[in-house]
């Protein structure tokens, strides 16, 4: 897929925020730890991938009640759904100067249209090694989800079915939709945000 790059100032993708707060302590502790072992960008990019994707829980799939949102909430609490994770793997990323973005894609909630739908978070980043934005989707694997550290070609967790209305949206943001942060905010917990997760973005999405 062709991504468009929605800032055109690319520092904006190593903006620490509320959400995105990779100086936190644990983010630190956590990136010194990949920068002991690896060497490159890309070996760097490539342990924060795994990292997110294989130690943090996804919440839907353990039954969690637990909402994580911002970057160290998720690490501390060690789960989040696919925006939490998705803000812990750009956080990661952002702290060792390799800029990130989100993207989302419209996929339905249980796997049919009459299920309903809902956006699903992952991440986009440019590597100066390869000079290019690719996307990676820490959402976690389990049977039939499957995803992989892949510039070319992609290897996401979910095959996005027209035939089902889903879509996959080319757009990198700099930050998190603003109706999915207020989506989470508004959840008494993790069960109730499986049902009010925001079902396509909007114009007026954009913080």
């Amino acid at each position: 897929m062709h991504l468009i790059i929605t800032e055109e100032v690319q520092k904006l993708y190593l903006e620490e925020t509320k959400i995105i707060n990779f100086r936190h302590p644990l983010i630190q502790e956590k990136i010194a730890e990949f920068q002991h072992v690896g060497k490159t960008k890309i070996e760097l990019a490539e342990m924060a991938f795994l990292f997110v994707r294989d130690t943090i829980q996804h919440s839907f799939d353990i039954d969690s009640t637990e909402i994580t949102i911002s970057a160290s909430e998720t690490l501390e609490k060690i789960e989040g759904i696919c925006f939490a994770k998705a803000h812990l793997l750009a956080a990661l990323l952002r702290g060792m100067n390799i800029p990130a973005g989100f993207c989302y894609q419209r996929v339905t909630r249980k796997g049919t249209s009459e299920s309903g739908y809902a956006l699903h978070g992952l991440n986009a980043l440019y590597l100066e090694d390869v000079d290019q934005w690719f996307r990676v989707d820490p959402r976690g694997n389990k049977a039939g989800v499957y995803s992989e550290f892949s510039i070319s070609p992609e290897k996401l967790a979910y095959p996005i079915r027209g035939e089902l209305d889903e879509i996959d949206y080319p757009y990198v943001y700099s930050q998190p939709l603003k109706n999915v942060i207020q989506s989470m905010k508004n959840s008494l917990d993790c069960r109730e945000l499986f049902l009010k997760r925001p079902e396509s973005i909007r114009n007026h999405d954009k913080i």
